[in-house]
């Protein structure tokens, strides 16, 4: 004996009881057609085991349909009447007292409280419809097993697709049960992987007032959101599904659940009018032909008492059939039948077996509890050629009949394997469905399908050209927020969902090269964002060059320098014999003239992209050069000092500082700098450095000194030699000669002190390539101070005034 509980009518009628007498019996009210089919097929399917020779021979199924009204408290109430035995069965009877498996229920809430209650006492139950993940909890529901997949799988599909099609701000109704609970819960947890917010929850029920049904409707019109999931069965929506047509709600596209998609009630051209082209999945469809004959030959006149069939035809014919001998009440409004009406040529869709899918449910069910029995029995799978018996009817018992079920695994008729997983799942396989209007009629259409595959995986096919969209023939879209543009990152509002946020500009230095982008990238360190901040370009890099105005100047400036430095070296050598150049040492002169000829060319160093060479060059020559050059103006102020002393009679000083301890001053001073030089390139020499700090789009390449102390030393060393010279020139500043050197030493000197004193407070504070001029220029100023004061007056008496380059005068007293 198999069981079944189908709710074939959809509301039960609730009575207040008084207490005060025995409450009545339930009714219920709404009949179902789909559910009553559910019931056919359960009956068509235990007639075609009873007519199969090789499935349970000589063995008769029985089988006890009762009605839940779609209430858990009916629902258990039957299943507690079928689980205890048939009291209407005598004891003579060879049939069984109690049933060996039970096929319920459609609602999840109803298979929780017939699992929860009769799972303690081992009996299996196979829903064909309950779909919420917890009844997967093998350890609260043991015997639970069911042919349709489990919300889980279904809330992994829903977020697919709506990720899918980039639908980030949705709506979501639910059933206020355990069926849309669940699933509502398990749905949430997915879409929040992609990123998807949900804008509210409604929930709806079947016995809920209108005024909740209308609190529902005001928040769906209240909310910006485009796409809405209705995670709800079938008798729970439809009175909302009702309001909105009446209402004239469009222009939402709506995602269905298994529990109502392929529903026959609301598959109406009324209904499309708010909910064409709505997208759902459902369970796999299969064509049973051998079950329309079945289902056209229902009558009353055939069998007066099979259970609900009188309902079903005052429904499906639209009269009320009265058997012989009957009574008609004569306060009756219904239509009476004639006895001639008949359901062959009936094109309703009730009687369309060619896309059966919750019904083949059903029927894998029983076929499920055959082959489960067919094991028991005769300790072999079917279609052995030998079979014997092996264990008595009477001795099955529950708990063995759910072993066998949890083991079960067969090829049905179809092709298709029936089989279940550890928690009693079967595979999960959809169809995607589309509501589309064909000849004035909501057709289901197949677009697609998901398949689950191991390890969490699946596979998301969708023919999206074939899809008709609420909305036309553009994929709708729903965003609390617009995607944010390139250049732009998204900046979340406070207390609104992550799906609703402001589009900031990234700021400079970022980039956003994608649209919808949460952060700004920084661009890399050596280049720099553009204007729409969606790229990042190299920065400009500048150093001083010949090409530009101020390399330009520096060149021609040292040129002119170095050429002034070689004409003057040239004019004393051919003048070399004459009082002036004799006076004025001409050694130390063509030696100063020498190192001037270098300090000239010197900045040359300095213009150009900058490399570990020209780096050690720049900083040793200048130094060296520099250093050469105040030794030389030392040794020419010592020569000036010992002359003016040498006049006082016995003083032998000018004759011990003669052409070889001027060398000695010149080389010593000298090779002091060079060896600090040395230290410097061998401990921390001078390298190319890129420098960002100026400016954000460009890159500074300079020469980094590598020890500041170091080049501070070289500098401090020469701004030694240059004081010791400006301080002994400045005591012999009023010799008595006419040609008294030490003035215009004097002068040098305090150019030179006075450039490099400003040069270094410029050179700390100058920005970029400025440095480099800032040195460039203090050293061309100094050069030029040194050039200028003290050979432009020898030059100028050659030249000009020759008459004044005699010894006469060159020893005149003033």
């Amino acid at each position: 004996m198999i069981g079944g509980i189908f709710p074939v009518f959809l509301k039960e009628i609730f009575n207040i009881s008084t207490y005060e007498r025995k409450p009545p019996e339930v009714r219920c009210e709404g009949f179902d057609l789909r559910a009553f089919r559910w019931t056919q097929v359960m009956i068509f399917s235990v007639e075609e085991i009873n007519k199969d020779a090789s499935l349970l021979p000589n063995i008769s199924l029985g089988y006890r349909i009762l009605n839940s009204c779609a209430s858990p408290t009916s629902a258990l109430r039957a299943a507690l009447t079928l689980a205890s035995g048939l009291e209407e069965i005598s004891s003579t009877s060879p049939c069984p007292p109690a049933i060996s498996a039970l096929i319920a229920e459609s609602g999840s809430s109803q298979s929780i409280a017939v699992a929860g209650a009769l799972g303690p006492f081992q009996l299996p139950i196979i829903s064909y419809f309950s779909t919420c993940a917890c009844l997967s909890n093998r350890v609260k529901y043991p015997t639970f097993f069911r042919t349709i997949p489990s919300d889980y799988f279904q809330a992994k599909a829903l977020a697919a697709l709506i990720n899918h099609f980039g639908w980030q701000w949705i709506g979501v109704i639910q059933s206020d049960n355990d069926y849309g609970r669940n699933g509502v819960l398990a749905f949430t947890a997915e879409v929040k992987k992609f990123g998807v917010c949900i804008a509210f929850v409604g929930a709806i029920l079947r016995t809920y007032t209108m005024d909740k049904i209308l609190d529902v409707l005001e928040m769906i019109k209240q909310s910006t959101v485009k796409v809405i999931l209705a995670f709800v069965q079938e008798g729970d929506f439809y009175p909302l599904m009702k309001e909105i047509v009446k209402q004239n709600i469009t222009g939402i596209q709506w995602i269905a659940t298994e529990a109502w998609i392929t529903a026959p009630r609301p598959s109406t051209p009324e209904i499309y009018q708010a909910f064409g082209g709505t997208l759902g999945f459902v369970m796999q469809k299969m064509a049973m032909p051998n079950l329309q004959s079945f289902l056209t030959s229902i009558s009353p006149y055939k069998d007066p008492s099979a259970a609900f069939v009188r309902d079903f035809w005052e429904v499906m014919v639209g009269c009320r059939p009265v058997l012989p001998g009957e009574h008609i009440d004569s306060e009756t409004t219904n239509k009476i039948c004639t006895g001639n009406e008949t359901l062959m040529n009936s094109q309703d869709v009730f009687f369309n077996v060619t896309e059966l899918r919750d019904p083949y449910n059903v029927y894998k069910s029983v076929y499920a509890i055959a082959h489960a029995l067919h094991q028991l029995v005769f300790c072999q799978p079917v279609g052995e050629t030998t079979v014997k018996p092996c264990l008595n009817l009477s001795d099955i018992q529950p708990k063995q009949v759910t072993d066998q079920l949890q083991r079960v695994n067969f090829r049905n008729q179809f092709g298709d394997n029936v089989f279940f997983d550890k928690n009693g799942d079967p595979p999960a396989y959809y169809d995607i469905i589309n509501w589309q209007l064909i000849n004035g009629q909501v057709k289901h259409v197949t677009l697609g399908h998901f398949v689950s595959i191991a390890n969490g995986a699946y596979e998301l096919n969708i023919q999206e050209e074939d899809i008709t969209w609420r909305t036309g023939k553009m994929i709708p879209t729903s965003l609390c927020s617009n995607v944010c543009p390139i250049g732009t990152r998204k900046a979340q509002i406070k207390g609104k969902p992550t799906c609703c946020f402001d589009c900031i500009p990234c700021a400079d230095g970022t980039i956003a090269n994608s649209t919808g982008a949460t952060e700004c990238t920084p661009c890399p360190q050596e280049y720099w964002s553009n204007d729409r901040k969606d790229e990042c370009f190299p920065k400009t890099i500048e150093f001083l060059t010949y090409q530009e105005p101020m390399g330009i100047a520096v060149t021609v400036v040292s040129l002119l320098g170095a050429s002034l430095s070689l004409a003057t070296v040239i004019g004393f050598i051919y003048y070399k014999e004459t009082p002036v150049i004799k006076a004025s040492n001409s050694e130390l002169s063509c030696f100063l003239l020498f190192s001037l000829l270098l300090c000239f060319l010197c900045p040359l160093t300095f213009i150009g992209r900058p490399t570990v060479w020209t780096c050690m060059l720049r900083h040793t020559a200048f130094a060296v050069t520099f250093a050469l050059c105040i030794s030389c103006v030392l040794g020419k102020t010592i020569v000036v000092v010992t002359a003016f002393r040498a006049t006082f009679p016995g003083n032998k000083v000018a004759t011990k500082f003669g052409p070889t301890q001027q060398r000695i001053i010149v080389c010593s001073c000298t090779v002091i700098q060079i060896v600090i030089c040395m230290l410097w390139l061998n401990l921390i020499p001078p390298f190319p450095d890129m420098v960002f700090r100026y400016s954000n789009k460009k890159i500074v390449l300079e020469c980094n000194p590598g020890s500041e102390a170091a080049f501070y030393a070289v500098l401090g060393y020469i701004g030694l030699l240059a004081v010791i010279c400006l301080v002994l020139a400045f005591l012999a500043r009023k010799l008595p000669d006419n040609f008294n050197e030490a003035k215009f030493i004097t002068f040098s000197m305090l150019i030179f002190c006075s450039v490099w004193i400003t040069f270094i407070p410029a050179y700390i504070s100058s920005p970029g390539k400025f440095t480099v001029a800032v040195e460039t220029f203090a050293i061309l100023s100094s050069a030029f101070g040194l050039l200028i004061c003290i050979f432009l007056p020898k030059c100028y008496i050659i030249l000009i005034k020759p008459e004044k380059n005699s010894k006469r005068h060159v020893m005149g007293k003033i």
